[in-house]
């Protein structure tokens, strides 16, 4: 593996760590040229299906554009790396396991909301809010509805009407 700081193929692995979903491995290693530290990560090499569009285009699954989402809605938002890791790791396995060639891109945001959900409920809202492309405030209201605990929403007056 090549150094990324100065290009040196002497590089030695100083640490290795299972992903906590058991699904990767990542490596700790040090440059012998510079002495500089970096990761890497260690998976299978799987068939993933292809992703059909709203508007019917059909792409290639990319890591790398699942990713940005959740670093999107997660920014500056109290979250590891490894938790990230670890809900992509929990959208691909449903990828693979849906046995699907093709699979609607609606399906992999349902399934990155839930795993949002599990992590930050303000990431979850804010992802909501641009998957969902809420047309006014009552909509937004309704997913705040959602991650809100029950003991802190408000109570509705029975009564007088």
């Amino acid at each position: 593996m090549k150094c990324p700081f100065c290009q040196s193929p002497d590089t030695q692995v100083i640490e290795t760590r299972e992903v906590e979903d058991g699904t990767a491995l990542r490596r700790r290693r040090r440059c012998g040229q510079c002495d500089k530290r970096f990761t890497t990560y260690e998976r299978a090499e799987v068939s993933f299906p292809v992703v059909v569009k709203k508007d019917g285009r059909r792409t290639d699954y990319d890591r790398n554009k699942l990713r940005a989402s959740f670093l999107l809605a997660l920014r500056k938002r109290p979250v590891s790396a490894d938790a990230v890791d670890t809900a992509i790791g929990h959208v691909e396995q449903k990828l693979l396991q849906s046995g699907a060639r093709e699979l609607p891109s609606t399906q992999i945001g349902n399934w990155v909301m839930d795993e949002l959900r599990r992590l930050d409920s303000i990431a979850y809202v804010r992802f909501a809010s641009v998957y969902h492309s809420f047309k006014d405030l009552g909509q937004f209201l309704d997913v705040l509805q959602e991650v809100q605990p029950a003991s802190a929403r408000p109570r509705r007056s029975r009564g007088a009407s």
